[in-house]
């Protein structure tokens, strides 16, 4: 399937290993400008730096952990108010911890 996202704007979630890291990857090779969103800055500059870059786009990333809310909402007001929007969101976050679904809280 030939997928053309040149001049989208991408921003992934959990984006410096696994299933985030890999989406960012695809994206990029189809053209997307990706925005990488994670707590961690030495992994979020490690991968911004294998992302594809062929079809002239830039890419970016933001400074965040999903463990403290107020760190995503202002990186993500910031990126905003500056004129940036987004068109592709991934959502790519860890989930709870593992455990019997009996001892989960609603």
């Amino acid at each position: 399937m030939e997928l053309n996202l040149v001049g989208k704007r991408a921003l992934v979630a959990g984006s410096t290993q696994g299933i985030g890291k890999a989406v960012a990857k695809v994206l990029a090779a189809h053209g997307a400008h990706v925005v990488l969103l994670a707590r961690n800055r030495e992994k979020l500059e490690q991968t911004l730096s294998e992302l594809d870059r062929r079809h002239g786009q830039g890419h970016s990333f933001l400074v965040a952990d999903y463990n403290e809310p107020e760190t995503v909402e202002a990186a993500l007001e910031e990126y905003l108010e500056e004129g940036h929007p987004i068109h592709i969101l991934v959502n790519n976050t860890g989930g709870p911890a593992a455990g019997p679904i009996v001892d989960a809280t609603p």
